[in-house]
């Protein structure tokens, strides 16, 4: 084959430009969207210009991320012209009742919800046809979920999101998400483990394990018998955590836990925790601690029980950090309601803890209650919350200085020679601090990306440690 036919081949291969946005589980519904896009031949691209089609996945839950999504679906039909709309945003109504997207952009090509690859692949397939190649189009087409495989992440290759549940069986009234996500429905877990296991396969050193609810995997199957390497396996959020703590074992690497609601059976994974099977780290998405707030939210706990449990886990596992999210200025959110939410960070010693102030979403049954407070208000809660989380995280992460930690490498310029920095067990990536790594004493040591370090903590600055390299 000559030069001048190879170069005429590549250039008519179909170009799909796509935009991730949102959250980590809006994040793997991209990778799953990309590795069939790839998977049947289609290249792809980080800008607009020069594509075939563009996909934008949207996020659609508070106000400033539908904005940024609609900026950002406006930004591509202004320098491409071609658009899928996908994720959450597509999901949600306009003030018509049809879809919000197409009402503000009304020349978009086809709007999804989440969590929709063949939809989206059935729209690209409608303008962009897929390429033919005669060595590949009699394999059955590929599915949705590459059962199995680890696909294309969008990730650094050293760590990676673990999808095991879409949707949500909570009915909270700030939240639209089970609107357009839909109930739970958990995924196999043999399938599951299939994809865990490919991607420590592939050198990942952290798995981030996400879904909407993660403690209530298996609930919508009760609990229901899979299989994994011809094992019987019960469909179960501690069996799970058992299994992901086997896989990761031979490779040394982490298996970190998100938005673990505090039902009492995750006291059964503490065990494995305390023994560093699995990062004693709990995203725990507590969001207030006055029971009469929560029950004005509708969440499935109180702040009593909350507190109880975090000294169980506590006792069971000394070294665990636990980060949450909370809402500042919740309609009909009094003084003391407030006050004994700042309490509540107190005592509970939350070492990571972040704060929105309650922004109405569309659709949301929380809009509808009585006591709405002033923007300006909520805002100064929010503010005010934080000082409070920020002097608890900065007085626990004092207490590491002296101690020896294992540090994952995420950026290490010139080999490490100069620095670099990376993460404790304590630190997931982008929402957590980060630990700076000084240069290593010995000239010969060096720092790599996705590899782990021992080093001394020397120093806490803000929500951040400093450590030297040993």
């Amino acid at each position: 084959m000559s030069r001048d036919t190879r170069t005429a081949e590549a250039s008519s291969v179909p170009t799909v430009a796509f935009v991730s946005l949102g959250c980590p589980k809006a994040l793997t519904d991209s990778e799953l969207i990309l590795t069939q896009l790839r998977a049947e031949g289609y290249a792809t691209s980080k800008t607009f210009a020069g594509a075939d089609l563009v996909i934008v996945n949207t996020c659609g839950f508070i106000d400033d991320a539908v904005q940024e999504s609609l900026d950002t679906i406006g930004e591509a039909l202004a320098e491409n012209g071609h658009v899928i709309v996908t994720g959450c945003l597509g999901a949600r109504p306009g003030d018509s009742g049809g879809s919000l997207v197409r009402e503000v952009h009304p020349k978009v090509l086809a709007v999804t919800g989440p969590h929709a690859t063949q939809e989206v692949m059935d729209a690209v397939h409608r303008h962009v046809p897929k390429p033919h190649d005669p060595f590949v189009d009699l394999v059955p087409e590929a599915r949705a979920e590459f059962r199995g495989e680890a696909g294309i992440k969008l990730t650094p290759r050293h760590y990676a999101y673990l999808k095991i549940s879409e949707g949500c069986n909570h009915r909270c009234t700030f939240c639209i998400i089970p609107s357009m996500r839909g109930d739970l429905v958990s995924r196999p877990i043999g399938e599951v483990l299939g994809e865990a296991r490919a991607l420590f396969e592939s050198g990942v050193r952290e798995l981030l394990i996400v879904s909407q609810d993660t403690s209530a995997y298996g609930v919508d199957l009760r609990y229901r018998t899979g299989f994994w390497d011809g094992r019987p396996i019960r469909t179960r959020f501690a069996e799970l955590c058992e299994e992901l703590a086997k896989l990761a074992e031979p490779y040394g690497a982490w298996v970190r836990l998100h938005y673990v609601y505090p039902y009492p059976h995750v006291d059964e994974v503490l065990p494995l925790m305390a023994d560093g099977r699995i990062l004693p780290y709990l995203d725990v998405p507590f969001q207030h601690a006055h029971p009469d707030v929560l029950r004005r939210m509708r969440r499935p706990a109180s702040g009593e029980r909350n507190l109880e449990r975090l000294e169980t886990w506590r006792r069971a596992c000394p070294e665990i950090v636990v980060r949450s999210t909370f809402i500042a200025g919740f309609p009909g959110e009094t003084e003391a309601e407030f006050e004994a939410l700042l309490d509540f960070v107190r005592e509970a010693q939350v070492d990571r803890a972040g704060c929105f102030a309650y922004s109405p979403v569309r659709g949301a049954a929380a809009n509808e209650l009585p006591g709405q407070l002033p923007a300006q208000l909520r805002e100064e809660r929010r503010a005010r919350f934080m000082e409070v989380a920020e002097a608890v995280s900065v007085q626990r992460l004092r207490r590491r200085i002296g101690a020896q930690m294992q540090v994952l490498v995420d950026h290490a310029p010139a080999l490490g020679r100069r620095g670099g920095r990376g993460r404790s067990y304590a630190d997931a990536p982008e929402i957590d601090g980060v630990v700076h790594l000084l240069s290593p004493e010995k000239a010969s040591r060096t720092l790599k990306v996705g590899e782990f370090v021992r080093a001394r903590v020397v120093d806490a600055r803000g929500h951040d440690l400093v450590a030297q390299p040993l």
